[in-house]
């Protein structure tokens, strides 16, 4: 019996849509005139129980397939924090679009991704959407002759072919799209990244109908810097390239040939700030480390080991020798924080100078207002007593005079350097790599320390910086003392 009543229920839904399609269907037509428009007429098939929530990026990626579409391009490289429904944009809902509202039915796909689970998931969910009451009720004239489940075709010669990537052989298409063709626990592996950076090269640029009307569009995180993407650029393929970091960083705005900016313009704002709000953006940071986030979410991959800092460099240790010299060197947000903006990172760096040993006895790091950083500041000073140096910087003009001033009243009676900071970050970081890689730095154990060591061992591709900046100032400070010039306060 409920058997029964639940078949009815669902008999009058389909129903219910199937008339609601017939009396809204001009209206429908029209609105999938764009890929965009597509997107959001079509979400509820594929995500009935989840509401479409738009945003920018959307367009910005729609508008790069469309160019694609439109011939404008032909090798297109999108970067996207996971997330971003790149696979449900590039992978499901391009085909179904080509094929039925820019009437292009004869368009051969071969798709591809790192394993065969994206791949029998994305045709899956596109021959669903070919399929669906709604679908067919709008563009009748695409119908489905062949529905397997990696691949499957249409009466008008067209065809999808779904494979692993490492399987991309024999198989040719108008459209190659390799969406995520390295795996998160692979991509580390040098022989494995190679192994797909190899049959990329390779193997993807023959898989073409047609090289110069025929397409490649490659979607996919930053997993290394040696990855397809860093492939492409090293190289030197001529790819539009499509960057869109979760967190914007002014210096590495994203601009394409087809006229496309990145609309954001603070540092720090948002990619989406309603699916990614900056709670969990601030969570995903924590959980997953510097390193990862870096390359999924900013699609800026550094060396877990490389740089001018090797983990190997430094040893963690339980205690510190007696006696020598301590320096606090301190590094401060260099603004002041927007209304609905965290301040940036404040750094307060201890460290230890016995007998040519550098130890990093402690870091105090927080996104501080500037009175909590006064507080801070002067708390810290009085815990580390008077015989530790207390090392500040001074930005340059008027209103940096006046703030080192301040501070410098804060702690009266202490010892303390006011020094003007000369050379870029990378130079005033030397000593301190040129130590490290010498064995001459060690670090006391702490709750500090992996954050510390992720930010040091990515710089300079880091994300952050200040802990850096901390460290080599606190060491610059014992290591050469006189040597720097005392800011005239």
């Amino acid at each position: 019996m409920m058997r029964a009543i639940r078949a009815e229920r669902a008999r009058r839904a389909a129903e219910a849509e199937r008339e609601r399609i017939a009396k809204d269907a001009e209206r429908i037509r029209a609105r999938c005139q764009t890929l965009a428009g597509f997107v959001r007429e079509a979400w509820h098939v594929l995500e009935p129980t989840a509401k479409y929530t738009h945003g920018w990026h959307i367009d910005a990626i729609c508008a790069h397939l469309e160019a694609v579409t439109d011939g404008r391009i032909n090798r297109l490289l999108i970067n996207v924090p996971p997330g971003s429904s790149k696979s449900l944009l590039v992978s499901v809902m391009w085909q179904a679009w080509e094929w039925g509202p820019r009437g292009l039915p004869s368009m051969r796909y071969l798709t591809t991704s790192f394993n065969d689970g994206p791949v029998k998931r994305d045709t899956r969910k596109c021959r669903d959407l070919m399929l669906s009451d709604w679908y067919r009720s709008l563009w009748p004239e695409v119908e489905l002759n062949r529905t397997g489940e990696t691949s499957f075709s249409n009466t008008k010669t067209g065809t999808r072919e779904g494979v692993p990537f490492g399987s991309l052989t024999s198989q040719r298409g108008d459209r190659l799209v390799i969406d995520d063709p390295h795996s998160t626990e692979t991509a580390e592996s040098a022989a494995d990244r190679l192994a797909t950076t190899r049959k990329f090269r390779e193997g993807a640029q023959n898989r073409l109908n047609d090289q110069e009307r025929s397409a490649i569009v490659v979607i996919m995180q930053r997993l290394h810097e040696e990855d397809i993407s860093g492939v492409i650029h090293e190289v030197g393929m001529e790819y539009v390239h499509l960057m869109l970091p979760m967190e914007f960083e002014p210096e590495r705005a994203c601009s394409t040939a087809i006229g496309f900016h990145d609309p954001r313009k603070e540092e720090g704002e948002l990619l989406d700030p309603v699916r990614f709000p900056r709670e969990a953006v601030e969570k995903l940071k924590r959980d997953m480390g510097s390193y990862a986030y870096a390359g999924q979410y900013q699609q800026r991959p550094a060396p877990r080991a490389g740089g001018m800092f090797q983990r190997s460099d430094f040893e963690i240790v339980d205690a510190v020798p007696a006696g020598g010299k301590r320096c606090r060197a301190w590094d401060f947000a260099a603004t002041q924080p927007k209304p609905g903006k965290q301040p940036d990172w404040t750094v307060g760096l201890r460290m230890l100078k016995v007998n040519g040993i550098f130890y990093v006895e402690d870091v105090q790091r927080g996104r501080w207002s500037p009175n909590d950083v006064e507080k801070t500041l002067k708390n810290v000073a009085s815990q580390d007593g008077q015989s530790v140096t207390v090392r500040l910087p001074q930005d340059p003009g008027a209103a940096g005079k006046a703030d080192a001033a301040t501070k410098v009243k804060l702690l009266a009676g202490r010892s303390i350097k006011v020094v003007l900071p000369s050379g870029d970050k990378a130079t005033r970081a030397t000593p301190a790599s040129a130590q490290a890689e010498a064995g001459n730095v060690k670090i006391l154990r702490g709750p500090w320390n992996k954050e510390f060591l992720d930010e040091v061992c990515t710089f300079p591709n880091g994300q952050f910086d200040d802990q850096v900046d901390a460290f080599a100032d606190a060491l610059n400070e014992l290591a050469l003392g006189s040597s720097y010039t005392l800011a005239n306060i």
